[in-house]
């Protein structure tokens, strides 16, 4: 850097040099929070926080209970401890989810305080977001000022899968504040060498472990080397710092697995997701190794993964530009290419400042060491892994993306009389435009005058900054504002786009339907703009109606309803739905995904091993009679069949196999045995060649132990249809007297 004071007519004149500190002494670092205060800081930062409350809590309650899966497991942890404590998706204990339970913990405490709906699952989840933007921008602050971190937090804000995933009820919310606190503890901790905020770093990643399980652990690397290298005291302290910060890490998380793995497996539920009941099978196999090599025994997928250049299988080619693609490219990458421009260049403007953070240069270089470092690794490991993968993941990018591109500004603005600084300030904003250009062009009719606009302001602003000296300082300031602007409208567009349609199911995405597709879910399977069977369409839904929708009001059911809007980007402009197998309607090339209203995957009685199905009135009622004399009201094949019926009757429903219908749970023996006991009522079907006992997925055992449950129902006990669904009376077998064996 060229002067530590910034010069008196920059937007950032509260960054002030780091005071000298000896390298072996603790909090001789004050850091720029030290600075003086501008007066507009905290009114700019109340006005950052209210509206990204306004933006994530805006017409909340369209999706309703989202993602079914999951809102069944907070039902069930609202009503039994038991359950809240395993992360069960049914208060009898049956099986839990296929996840930790900690991103459960909070939306089952607010649905025990406020009642069952979907604002009371879902308002935890936008309070999260809302935590993750003070958090990030209390990081960027510290030690590049209120100006760099105002812009870092609306950056972030305005991700569009952060405008989703803090809308929605899935564990990514949580784990994504969790990585920020866990940057921030690190960046604290380096401050000065701090053992205690490196030791509450260690903390926060114990319990993203229990939010996630391994994708926890992956921005540890660069963050541990660059406290080893760079914090200000001598190794042997360094290295026994990492040591008790690892130790916090696996008591904050080991704790909840040793009681887990600790507890009798006849009493407690089965762990969903594994084939042998474990929850260590689980983090190391289907969530864990199995999603970067994709063998993942029991999941949609199973292990088949056809051949070719790319990998990845069903869940899409994989590769550098992954992240770019048709599919993630709107969710994440806006403002990428201008993080990496911005790593680049805060690396070569602080590369002369001391090894150790005891300096202000140090300390900016271990900031774009560590924020960097968490999202080149992040990054790789999304673009190559070949498993499970979906779009919504890229969610645990939007702080770091955010902290790089606030930070890099603040630099280049500072530094931007020398031509070099001025050169690549523009430059980035000019590909920035360009990116966003391309971005808008994807999806078919939408905003067509948006992307032109864009891109002739962005190239405007950043030929502005480049001849700036020329005209004066308002020239500069308005040039820099029409470039934010620029630079911002495309993912703000989409952020608007998200939070004006309802979003269900478990396959979602922001913004509208785009065009082609790569490294979306079954791209390789059935091509460019099409989804396997069940599958969520991309984009998410037009909003509808919510009355009458699995007995709930305001509740939004897990199939897909009603029919194509015409025109633009929330219709087929080339006429009516495509036809995918299993008779399933969904949009094509630019088309937002219709609503499906027979049967089949995704909607109607039969159901979808993805979008779960529609309980009626009929149905909601019957499982509601009587339901006291059982533990389970009913039992279906498939988590999000059962999570249905159970959210909309308000009753246990078991979910055989879990959620891909997969796991060896309960076993044969063990369902013929709660019939004998009296403990099931009903057993749902469903339409074998889709939803129901039909989607049980090859893969591992339990889509023969589903089988032989469904097969065994059938043979033996009386059928009626319930509103649209087969429901068997395991109270009235065929023979008249007591249940079979």
């Amino acid at each position: 850097m060229t002067t530590a004071v910034p010069p008196m007519d920059s937007p950032f004149p509260e960054r002030a040099p780091t005071a000298p500190a000896s390298s072996g002494a603790p909090g001789a670092t004050t850091g720029a929070a030290a600075a003086r205060r501008p007066g507009w800081e905290r009114p700019a930062y109340v006005a950052l926080l209210l509206a990204t409350a306004v933006l994530l809590l805006w017409n909340l309650g369209a999706s309703g209970y989202a993602n079914s899966f999951y809102s069944a497991a907070v039902q069930a942890g609202s009503e039994s401890w038991k359950a809240f404590f395993f992360g069960s998706s049914d208060a009898g204990n049956s099986i839990t989810v296929d996840k930790p339970p900690a991103a459960l913990w909070p939306m089952a405490l607010s649905v025990r305080l406020f009642g069952l709906g979907g604002w009371q699952i879902l308002v935890p989840q936008a309070l999260m977001g809302v935590g993750t933007t003070a958090v990030l921008y209390a990081a960027v602050r510290r030690h590049f000022g209120p100006s760099a971190a105002l812009l870092s937090g609306t950056v972030f804000a305005l991700t569009p899968v952060a405008a989703l995933m803090f809308r929605f009820n899935n564990p990514d919310a949580l784990l994504t504040l969790l990585l920020t606190v866990t940057v921030y503890c690190v960046l604290r901790a380096l401050d000065g060498a701090h053992t205690k905020w490196l030791v509450w770093a260690g903390v926060a990643v114990g319990f993203a472990f229990l939010t996630k399980t391994l994708q926890a652990f992956v921005i540890l690397p660069p963050l541990a080397l660059v406290y080893a290298v760079c914090a200000p005291t001598r190794l042997r302290r360094r290295l026994g710092q990492l040591l008790l910060a690892g130790a916090a890490m696996v008591v904050a998380g080991g704790w909840w697995v040793a009681i887990v793995e600790l507890w009798p497996a006849s009493s407690r539920p089965y762990i969903g997701g594994s084939q042998t009941n474990s929850f260590l099978e689980l983090t190391l196999g289907y969530n864990g190794l199995g999603r970067i090599n994709g063998n993942e025994t029991g999941s949609v997928g199973g292990d088949a993964r056809p051949g070719g250049g790319g990998g990845g299988g069903g869940w899409g080619e994989t590769g550098i530009d992954r992240l770019f693609s048709a599919n993630i490219g709107g969710q994440i990458s806006w403002l990428l290419p201008a993080a990496l421009v911005m790593l680049v260049t805060g690396l070569v403007i602080t590369w002369r400042a001391r090894r150790t953070t005891d300096s202000l240069e140090g300390m900016a270089r271990a900031a774009f060491l560590v924020w960097g470092g968490a999202l080149l690794i992040t990054a790789l490991v999304f673009s190559h892994m070949q498993g499970i993968f979906h779009e919504y993941y890229t969610v645990a990018l939007a702080p770091f993306v955010a902290a790089l591109v606030g930070m890099g500004v603040a630099m280049l603005w500072e530094e931007r009389g020398s031509k070099a600084a001025a050169l690549t300030l523009s430059g980035t904003l000019a590909l920035t435009a360009w990116w966003s250009y391309l971005l808008l062009g994807r999806s078919t009719g939408y905003l067509p005058w948006l992307r032109w606009t864009v891109l002739a302001a962005g190239l405007a602003a950043a030929a502005g900054l480049v001849l700036g000296t020329r005209f004066g300082r308002r020239f500069v300031l308005g040039a820099a504002a029409l470039g934010l602007g620029a630079a911002l409208a495309g993912p703000l567009a989409y952020c608007l786009t998200t939070v004006d349609s309802t979003r269900g199911g478990s396959i979602v995405t922001a913004g509208p339907a785009v065009s082609g597709g790569r490294g979306g879910m079954g791209m390789r399977f059935f091509g460019a703009g099409e989804l396997p069977p069940g599958a969520a369409p991309q984009g998410g839904m037009p909003q509808q109606s919510q009355q009458g929708q699995q007995g709930q009001p305001g509740q939004q059911g897990q199939g897909l309803q009603g029919g194509i809007r015409g025109g633009g980007p929330q219709g087929n402009p080339q006429g009516g739905p495509r036809q995918f197998p299993g008779g399933q309607a969904a949009g094509g090339r630019g088309v937002r995904g219709p609503q499906n209203t027979g049967g089949g995957p995704g909607g109607g009685p039969g159901g979808g091993l993805l979008n779960g199905t529609k309980a009626g009135k009929e149905a909601t009622a019957a499982l509601r009679k009587d339901a006291e004399k059982y533990t389970w009201a009913a039992a279906a094949v498939g988590a999000q069949n059962a999570a249905s019926y159970q959210l909309a009757s308000g009753r246990p429903v078991m979910p055989i196999g879990g959620f891909n219908g997969s796991d060896p749970s309960p076993t044969l023996a063990k369902f013929q045995e709660y019939v004998r006991t009296g403990k099931v009522h009903y057993f749902i079907g469903g339409n074998d060649s889709a939803g129901g006992e039909g989607q049980a997925m090859r893969g591992g055992p339990g889509g023969g132990t589903s089988s032989a449950i469904s097969t065994w129902v059938k043979a033996n006990f009386r059928s009626t249809t319930v509103g649209g669904a087969t429901f068997y009376d395991l109270t009235a077998p065929l023979n008249g007297t007591s249940a079979p064996s």
